[in-house]
């Protein structure tokens, strides 16, 4: 079964002025269309898991163009996701609980998580995730890598949140300002839809 482009759970122009149109456009439409193509073409004549998470989890047996093409489509649909015109600006629940018991508050976690983000080198991603033994962390990774992928040794796990930090995701409207692009991201990251994908990370692992 090929694997499809998932149409944004907003209009393009939604997260204005934060993300602008054009790039969620280009980022959307052309980026991750690219990613999902590619993948497609990677795996044609292959065996492989119907579940993207499945392949993820075992990506370690395949080509690097697999690698890098189904992180690249699981990063960005977790990504659109998690962004809304109308965020939660809080974590709530159980979520909250673990964010304070982890790092004391929320501010913590987000100078912690934006350190992360910033000292990336290059393009790569930061993300919230949960662990097996279903703790919480942070970490970041290198290109379309993620905590699922068995090539991590470290940081393996569910991610909840990520932030994509490839220079497509906000060159047009912040050039090579990093920063604040990530103060940008905490105004449209809504932490509703983090604590549902925690919560039913959690269920699953009851």
């Amino acid at each position: 079964m090929a694997y499809q482009l998932p149409a944004l759970p907003y209009s393009y122009d939604a997260l204005e002025p934060f993300i602008d149109k054009a790039t969620m456009e280009i980022h959307h439409d052309i980026h991750h269309q690219a990613y999902v193509d590619n993948l497609n073409k990677a795996l044609d004549g292959l065996s492989a898991p119907e579940s993207l998470t499945a392949l993820l989890e075992n990506i370690s047996n395949y080509s690097p163009a697999v690698r890098n093409n189904a992180g690249g489509h699981f990063n960005h649909e977790l990504f659109w996701n998690i962004l809304s015109p109308t965020a939660r600006t809080q974590p709530q629940g159980a979520l909250a609980d673990a964010i304070l018991a982890n790092w004391g508050s929320l501010d913590n976690f987000k100078e912690q998580f934006g350190q992360l983000t910033m000292t990336r080198f290059g393009s790569g991603w930061a993300w919230l995730y949960v662990k097996y033994n279903g703790s919480i962390a942070i970490c970041s990774t290198p290109n379309q890598d993620n905590p699922l992928m068995d090539i991590n040794i470290t940081d393996r796990g569910f991610p909840i949140m990520g932030l994509d930090v490839w220079e497509h995701a906000y060159y047009l409207k912040y050039q090579n300002k990093r920063a604040d692009y990530l103060a940008a991201f905490w105004s449209i990251l809504d932490w509703g839809a983090v604590s549902r994908n925690y919560d039913a990370i959690r269920n699953r692992q009851s």
